[in-house]
């Protein structure tokens, strides 16, 4: 059972040891996504709506480096500040998923990488 590392120059680098994702056994498993700008590796100004909709687009980058797209998500996990911004992220968040909505788990943390106000990660179906 081989590991692949999954990279994309359109998603943030990893600002740490880990890959942006990997892929095994037809599964893609990405590390969380912050609202990194990929060509400035700065955190995009904004509230938790701007944040969101740059994460997504950041893990649209990883999925896309794997020959995946939204559609093929199966899970997701969703890491926010405060639960006070869950409605904003719900809203973003259902633009992007629509109707291919994947099982989501929210949490509420204490803290975030670079003092963000979301995270998220995921786990897709990879294409055969």
């Amino acid at each position: 059972m081989a590991i692949s590392r999954i990279h994309s120059d359109d998603a943030p680098k990893a600002i740490g040891p880990y890959s942006q994702a990997t892929a095994v056994n037809g599964l893609l498993f990405t590390a969380g996504q912050i609202a990194l700008d990929p060509a400035t590796m700065e955190v995009v100004p904004g509230d938790v709506a701007a944040q969101t909709r740059q994460v997504l687009a950041n893990l649209r980058a990883v999925l896309a480096a794997a020959g995946c797209t939204f559609a093929d998500v199966a899970k997701t996990t969703v890491f926010l500040r405060t639960m006070d911004d869950f409605a904003a992220m719900n809203g973003v968040y259902a633009e992007v998923f629509g109707a291919a909505a994947p099982a989501r788990s929210t949490v509420a943390v204490a803290g975030l990488p670079r003092n963000v106000l979301v995270e998220i990660e995921l786990v897709a179906v990879l294409p055969r």
